[in-house]
């Protein structure tokens, strides 16, 4: 039987999409990240400027999340964060997302799987917990909340 158990939420807040058009692999934009703050019972602090979501949106319009960011906890520890994962639902909540509307969760599929890594060994237990990922989308930030399987 597989359990979780809650990490954190997090605010990540993000620049405008940068629209790179059609390339043979569907639609690609990239998302500034700009910055953020994450809190949990064993994970909080900020969410640092310079990451970014490179995502792709399918032919089948399903977005494949990829961003990669940096956190740096409350007490100075710095944590990279890889989180890919998938975005899809029905064709008028995704357009309504697209034009920055407040579009309820629950109408859309959001789930990610975040790969963790950090020098610090107050963290070093994130180096090897496997992660999953829901978020929510809104007009200028995405929520996330994590959780380690354990």
């Amino acid at each position: 039987m597989i359990e979780t158990e809650f990490l954190c939420r997090a605010l990540v807040t993000l620049e405008p999409p940068r629209e790179l058009g059609e390339t043979p692999l569907g639609r690609r934009r990239i998302i500034g990240i700009t910055g953020g703050s994450f809190s949990g019972p064993r994970l909080s602090g900020k969410v640092l400027p310079g990451g970014a979501d490179w995502q792709l949106i399918r032919a089948d319009g399903v977005a494949y999340l990829d961003a990669r960011y940096t956190l740096e906890t409350s007490d100075g520890a710095l944590i990279y964060v890889s989180n890919q994962g998938y975005r899809h639902g029905p064709k008028e909540a995704i357009e309504r997302l697209a034009r920055g509307e407040e579009v309820d969760p629950a109408l859309y599929y959001m789930r990610t799987s975040p790969w963790f890594e950090t020098a610090d060994r107050r963290y070093d237990w994130l180096n090897r917990t496997v992660c999953i990922g829901s978020g929510a989308r809104r007009a200028a930030a995405v929520e996330l909340e994590f959780y380690a399987v354990k």
